[in-house]
């Protein structure tokens, strides 16, 4: 997960508190990610952390003293959900020294990886409401092709501009049904009129190990960013990357508009504040 990020789109807030740290109805936005890994059979997250993430370490960390403090005032269902937050997960952390992108971010993470597939999430993007996790699907993808594999979704096509997009075609798999795609090539952000099609990559990916080979081969870009779309290009032009168009809602909560949405759409499905934040909203008179 790369967190290393400074989070100026949600400057004054994230002067002193990561983006990733931000909550979203009762739970930071990290956290969303962190349980979707463990809903995926991911249980070791490396996070690729920048200066001023220390809280983010901290958050899935034991504390003793908050601990003893709820148990003796008699709160133990909240000693012991502050106490689980990792849900079993082992964390590694690394630092990115420099903002050189994203393919940067995943390299800086690639002696701990090994030579292993492993999965990319983009933890200020919230996927909810599909029938399993959106990694989990990517994964079962990865494991029944070898290949890597992405999520997409569709969008308008006056909104391709503001994606990187897939030139893909539809596969013929029982078990996936029409949501297969193999995936030819990416194009970031083209026009509507030179797009291949209107499907967005969505910040989830499951990649080989030979990621990193072509990470590190990779020529920096505009203001020297090694971006992860090259190495995704020379593994899709080796016909080993496929996408799956994901079933859920996408949201985009490093956009002050995306955040909010994801905080009212998500606390209305809240199970203790749902009802009472609907009759709030009907009452609302604007």
């Amino acid at each position: 997960m790369p967190v290393a990020g400074l989070g100026t789109r949600f400057l004054p807030a994230t002067k002193a508190i990561p983006k990733e740290m931000l909550p979203i109805v009762d739970k930071p936005l990290i956290q969303y990610a962190v349980e979707e890994c463990l809903a995926s059979g991911i249980d070791h997250i490396i996070f690729v952390t920048g200066r001023g993430k220390g809280a983010i370490e901290d958050h899935f960390d034991l504390a003793p003293e908050l601990d003893s403090l709820l148990v003796q005032r008699g709160k133990t269902d909240q000693a012991k959900m502050a106490r689980e937050l990792h849900g079993g997960a082992h964390f590694s952390f690394t630092r990115q020294r420099e903002a050189l992108g994203l393919g940067h971010a995943v390299l800086c993470a690639a002696n701990i990886v090994g030579d292993e597939p492993f999965a990319v999430l983009l933890p200020d993007v919230i996927m909810d409401g599909a029938p399993q996790a959106a990694t989990r699907s990517l994964v079962d993808v990865y494991e029944a092709t070898g290949a890597g594999a992405i999520d997409v979704e569709e969008v308008p096509r006056e909104k391709v501009h503001m994606y990187g997009i897939v030139d893909a075609k539809p596969v013929k798999n029982a078990r996936f049904g029409d949501r297969l795609l193999q995936v030819k090539d990416l194009v970031e952000k083209p026009t509507a009129e030179k797009a291949p099609s209107n499907f967005a990559v969505s910040g989830r990916y499951v990649l080989p190990p030979e990621t990193f080979e072509h990470l590190l081969k990779t020529k920096p870009g505009a203001g020297g960013e090694i971006q992860l779309t090259d190495a995704l290009r020379q593994l899709a032009h080796a016909d080993k990357m496929m996408a799956y168009v994901y079933e859920g809602k996408t949201y985009d909560a490093g956009d002050k508009l995306g955040f909010l949405q994801a905080n009212v759409e998500l606390g209305l499905k809240n199970p203790n504040l749902g009802k009472a934040f609907r009759e709030y909203l009907r009452g609302l008179k604007l």
